[in-house]
């Protein structure tokens, strides 16, 4: 069954076009990431979908149904903000208790999923506790918690980690993942954080300027990227690029590599200067100034001894290599 169906969803504020033209379903049980850079329209669309926004033009379908004109309450959906969202003055049990109570659930269902959930999430200590008592990784885990007792058709996460150190977001993202597997439940999840989405995803949906660039599982974008732009997003370190005609490729097109598939080797059709080595035990990351835009980067498994301002060659399995257009548009070679 189709969680999600978006049909050519427009948002505009003013003369500003914020949302362009949107296609895309969210099958059952299915965890789906918007990532995209900053002012990319990820979170606009997902307020569209919670209802916290109206679409200018386009229909939203939640379990088939079309609920543009339904109130946020009453569309099957649960969200979990980046600011957690929490009533200071109720404790975690009444923080979870409180949409149930407006919902006119009975006493003995509300204690019934508040424990469920508390379980989960490891909060059974903490029913008692406020807020202001709890750490940060607590109080989103509050913020899950208040989302889950609701047992909505659709989860949605705007940026739901931000908050967090970066020890508690490997650890809330673990949560996550592993809530959705107990659940089953369809996720929407919004981030900035390419990490994120790859860990997460079953689907990702890279937007920019509006725009949908591309959809599909994390490892078929990064392994087959449409264009330059969800190559050069996807990925840590990031892709190289190069101009294709310096190693024999046709003029105006660029060649773009990932750091793992270049080799230090003195044969090799390219050169530089190594200009700074980032050694982080398990990998080696060589920056090397090769007459590029950008210094090239070259990931080395386990621990290299590499000195700054070294002259090096390297090289690359060309079946490894993607060659973009002028307009960035990926062609085969």
């Amino acid at each position: 069954m189709t969680a999600l169906t978006l049909t050519q969803i427009c948002k505009s504020f003013g003369p500003v076009d914020v949302l362009k033209n949107i296609d895309l379903s969210v099958e059952e049980g299915e965890f789906v990431v918007f990532v995209g850079p900053s002012g990319c329209g990820k979170s606009t669309l997902l307020r569209v979908i919670a209802g916290l926004e109206d679409a200018t033009s386009g229909e939203v379908r939640i379990g088939g149904q079309r609920v543009n004109t339904t109130p946020p309450a009453k569309r099957g959906i649960a969200m979990v903000f980046q600011s957690y969202a929490l009533y200071p003055h109720l404790t975690v049990r009444g923080n979870m208790a409180l949409a149930l109570k407006q919902e006119g659930q009975s006493r003995a269902t509300i204690d019934a999923r508040i424990a469920e959930a508390s379980r989960m999430l490891n909060l059974e200590p903490y029913l008692d506790r406020r807020p202001s008592e709890l750490s940060g990784g607590q109080r989103q885990r509050v913020a899950i918690g208040r989302a889950i007792v609701r047992q909505p058709q659709l989860f949605l996460f705007d940026e739901p980690l931000s908050n967090l150190d970066a020890a508690l977001r490997i650890n809330t993202r673990l949560e996550i993942a592993n809530l959705h597997r107990t659940l089953k439940g369809a996720m929407i999840y919004v981030t900035h954080d390419q990490t994120e989405a790859m860990t997460l995803a079953d689907k990702i949906v890279v937007l920019r300027d509006g725009r949908v660039e591309q959809v599909g599982s994390p490892m078929d974008l990064y392994n087959n990227p449409a264009n330059r732009f969800v190559a050069g997003f996807l990925g840590a370190p990031a892709m190289n690029f190069i101009d294709a005609a310096t190693v024999g490729g046709p003029a105006g097109h660029s060649l773009g590599i990932r750091p793992e598939h270049l080799h230090i080797g003195a044969d090799g059709p390219l050169s530089g200067q190594v200009t700074h080595v980032e050694r982080l035990g398990g990998d080696t990351n060589v920056f090397v100034e090769a007459g590029t835009d950008q210094p090239l980067t070259i990931r080395l498994f386990g621990q290299h001894d590499i000195a700054i301002g070294s002259s090096i060659g390297l090289g690359y399995d060309p079946r490894q290599a993607l060659l973009f257009d002028a307009e960035g548009q990926r062609r085969p070679h």
